[in-house]
């Protein structure tokens, strides 16, 4: 995987699907996954060029808190090619 992986995790499905519309509207990123933790965990992942993946993440955690608890962001710049594996 040659680009970034960023995501934001929320507390709700309707954060999470917020967060995502934000993301995909503030920078050029594709959503990769979303994952249901479970307890109403969902983690939303994008990918994209490192730059978009940073604004997407700041702008999808921004728009995610207006209606949900954020639980966690992240951003990895560089992933191995393992990662590919996981999506």
């Amino acid at each position: 995987m040659k680009e970034a992986i960023g995501m934001v995790e929320t507390r709700s499905l309707v954060g999470a699907i917020q967060a995502a519309d934000a993301m995909t509207k503030a920078a050029n990123v594709k959503i990769l996954d979303f994952h249901f933790v479970g307890s109403g965990l969902v983690a939303v992942v994008v990918t994209g060029d490192v730059a978009a993946v940073k604004a997407a993440v700041e702008s999808g955690k921004e728009e995610a808190a207006k209606v949900a608890e954020v639980v966690s962001t992240n951003v990895i710049p560089r992933p191995h090619d393992e990662v590919d594996k996981i999506f």
